[in-house]
């Protein structure tokens, strides 16, 4: 094995007996490795097996992953987690006949120890410069426990809280998804993959993966061109230009085939239109379900389809492992093919610097420091508290007065670690998590705790216990919402209303004539209408990670007046899923106030609430909205409106611009996000806020998915949320 090691080291210049050798510049070694490599040795490269998941081996018969990684034949790895483990494994790579180190991959997608808000939180905030530093600590701790691969960010834009996995997303909006994508990528990559704090990203899921049909997990998705390069495209292009490392191919089908082997998409988008520089990775065993799709014979032809349509790597099957070689050597796969997909993953391993030194990331000194370190938690209070959106506040209960001295705290859900931390996150320490009731007590109050319903039935239980303890109490605050199990991966609902048994607990606690406060902890919109007639106020407070107790209170007692605006729609019925702001007009739409139009017989069109949603302790008041001639090249106009704190106390408002195309060659939305600035005002500050209006906002991608800006009326739009009554508008013609 030395003698191997070494032989490597004198032609190229790799790591050796703990020294670091000087190297070729990166085109000239992967290509002197790539000479050495024999086809096995670099189909190896296109296969990742999961530490945790059971693995398969060629032929059915079964090989230890420690085996596998010895012979080359495995390139990198999921779910190894903590240094010791990663190090014994990076060891055993280096005893293969080339040495070739591993990489190794996690899904790091709010938080690694430290627990983070959910991304959907997160993107509440309206903060890109929080969200970026958010990832920037996910990345820290990530990389200091030896991983250098995330699985993050979801880019995927959904409109249907029914599915699952819109808690790991930045909800709705495509421009909006778009900044958020890329400042996450920025945040967990840095300024470059060797720096031992960062960490490579991973673009997923391409594509169209957040409009699965009836919002059902791993369903088909069908869409024009047109829809989804307007609607779902934007944030997968803003990835690929913050320069993003990596992209994962979604379970579903687009234009009829599967994203796994979509040439379409892997090849002539991302890599010819877009000019993706990367590698691309299936998700979790999606080779092999090409068969289930019925879009492959068998697992050779699922091997085939996918690596001919620009699939990279294969992770958890086996199909390349165990069918490439038998394709090329049959003619059916071109070796040159296989060349290009191993080229891709080698120059990844040369720009993280592992072949330099595989052990670079396996530091059990900086893990101790870096892990749950006091800076990473300060950014996940801060980042908890911003991601927090205040729903109702009526007669102004909130903030609560600092004379109250006792408070009822009803609900299972605020004394539990695990639902704080929120799906998706499988390596938070839970032990160091502040639920409510930790924070409740520490700031030395009296805090009457009761159960009110049970945490699994949802069903009302110990309700008197729960009422005696609200008598005695100058206030009431109850948790509802969901458990973080019901949200996230292979959690889609057909119901996403609160369960009657916690709605019905706010209708009694509110006999006792204390002010009731809702917690709702969720990773979706849920409808709650008896809970917003009942509540005095209503907090979104979703899933805070580490800091959420001290989140929620600095927020109830006004040490943080809350800022955050709604990333998805929140809708009034079920039967209004999907449901949007930028929905487009019809023929014969439900704003004519007449019959025949496109509304419901039996509901309102209106959601319970809307996008850009959410309330302040102060006031904000928006006049002044007005065009003026650009100022500099590419600009067509300068929008700008005054923006005014009316209130008795400073807070921060997201001054919202929204466009309507008045006519255009293609059907087009009522209204669409194209600007947006988060600003703080003292009491009775004011501030005139500036959009400029470019072809980013005027313009649109045609039916063939050529971006057009057509000259004619724009209705601009400003205020503080995509409701129409909070808006001002006005009109600017592009000549």
């Amino acid at each position: 094995m030395k003698k191997s090691i070494l032989l490597m080291a004198c032609c190229l210049g790799l790591f050796v007996e703990g020294a670091l050798a000087q190297i070729a510049p990166k085109e000239e070694f992967v290509s002197a490795l790539m000479e050495r490599m024999t086809l096995e040795e670099k189909i190896g490269q296109l296969a990742q097996c999961s530490y945790r998941g059971n693995f398969t081996g060629p032929g059915g018969a079964n090989y230890s992953k420690e085996d596998y990684v010895r012979e080359g034949k495995i390139g990198s790895m999921l779910n190894v987690v903590g240094v010791k483990e990663i190090r014994r494994f990076q060891e055993l790579a280096l005893q293969s006949r080339l040495g070739i180190p591993l990489i190794f991959g996690l899904d790091v997608i709010h938080g690694y120890h430290t627990g983070f808000p959910i991304p959907l939180a997160e993107a509440a905030s309206f903060d890109l410069g929080m969200i970026e530093e958010a990832a920037v600590c996910n990345a820290r701790e990530s990389a200091a426990d030896g991983l250098n691969w995330v699985f993050a960010p979801m880019a995927d834009i959904s409109w249907d809280a029914r599915w699952g996995r819109v808690m790991e997303g930045a909800g709705e909006d495509p421009y909006y998804g778009a900044l958020v994508a890329a400042a996450r990528i920025r945040g967990l990559q840095g300024e470059s993959l060797a720096d031992t704090a960062t960490v490579m990203a991973c673009l997923k899921h391409f594509a169209g993966y957040g409009a699965p049909i009836a919002g059902k997990e791993y369903n088909s998705v069908d869409m024009s061109l047109g829809q989804f390069a307007n609607f779902y495209m934007p944030p997968y292009k803003a990835a690929v230009q913050a320069g993003v490392a990596t992209v994962m191919s979604a379970f579903n089908d687009f234009n009829n085939i599967p994203c796994t082997a979509n040439d379409f998409l892997l090849n002539r988008l991302l890599r010819e239109q877009w000019g993706f520089q990367g590698f691309v990775v299936s998700d979790y065993n999606s080779v092999e379900e090409l068969v289930n799709h019925r879009y492959a014979a068998d697992k050779k032809d699922a091997a085939a389809k996918a690596l001919q349509a620009g699939l990279d790597v294969e992770m958890v099957s086996t199909c390349y492992l165990t069918y490439l070689k038998e394709l090329i050597e049959e003619g059916r796969v071109k070796e040159d093919v296989l060349d290009k997909a191993v080229r891709r993953i080698l120059e990844k391993k040369y720009e993280l610097g592992l072949f330099e030194d595989p052990f670079r990331y396996c530091n059990p000194g900086r893990a101790a420091r870096v892990l749950n370190a006091p800076d990473i938690r300060d950014a996940s209070l801060r980042m908890a508290e911003r991601s927090i959106v205040l729903l109702e506040n009526k007669a102004g209960v909130l903030p609560l007065s600092s004379k109250i001295k006792s408070v009822a705290l009803i609900g299972g859900l605020n004394r539990s670690p695990h639902d704080m931390a929120g799906a998706w996150a499988p390596t938070t320490d839970r032990s160091k998590i502040i639920t409510p009731y930790d924070a409740l007590t520490r700031r030395g109050l009296t805090v009457n705790y009761a159960e009110g319903y049970n945490l699994k039935t949802n069903a009302l239980d110990g309700l008197e216990a729960a009422m005696e303890a609200a008598r005695k109490s100058d206030v009431v605050i109850v948790a509802i919402g969901e458990r973080a199990s019901q949200s996230g991966e292979k959690a889609a609902k057909v119901d996403i209303n609160l369960p009657a048994g916690q709605q019905q607990l706010i209708a009694e606690l509110k006999k006792t004539g204390k002010p009731v406060i809702a917690l709702l902890m969720c990773g979706r919109p849920l409808i709650f209408n008896d809970v917003r007639r009942q509540a005095d106020a209503i907090l979104c407070t979703w899933w805070l990670g580490s800091e959420a107790g001290n989140a929620i209170c600095n927020v109830l007692w006004g040490d943080y007046n809350p800022s955050g605006k709604l990333p998805m729609t929140f809708p009034a019925h079920v039967g209004q899923v999907p449901i949007y702001y930028q929905y487009k007009s019809t023929g014969r739409p439900a704003t004519l106030r007449q019959a025949y139009v496109s509304s419901y017989i039996d509901s309102p069109n209106e959601p319970a609430y809307p996008f850009g949603y959410g309330l302040s302790y102060t006031t904000f008041e928006y006049s002044g909205l007005k065009v003026e001639q650009g100022r500099k090249a590419g600009e067509h106009a300068v929008v700008s409106v005054d923006v005014r704190n009316a209130g008795k106390v400073a807070g921060e408002e997201v001054v919202q611009l929204y466009v309507q195309d008045k006519v255009a060659s293609i059907t087009r939305p009522v209204k669409e996000l194209k600007g947006f600035r988060k600003l703080y005002l003292k009491p009775g500050e004011s501030q005139t806020v500036t959009f400029s209006l470019t072809d980013e906002c005027l313009g649109f991608y045609d039916n063939n998915m050529h971006y057009v800006v057509e000259p004619g009326d724009f209705i601009l739009m400003a205020g503080k949320s995509s409701r129409q009554e909070d808006l001002l508008q006005t009109v600017f013609t592009l000549e």
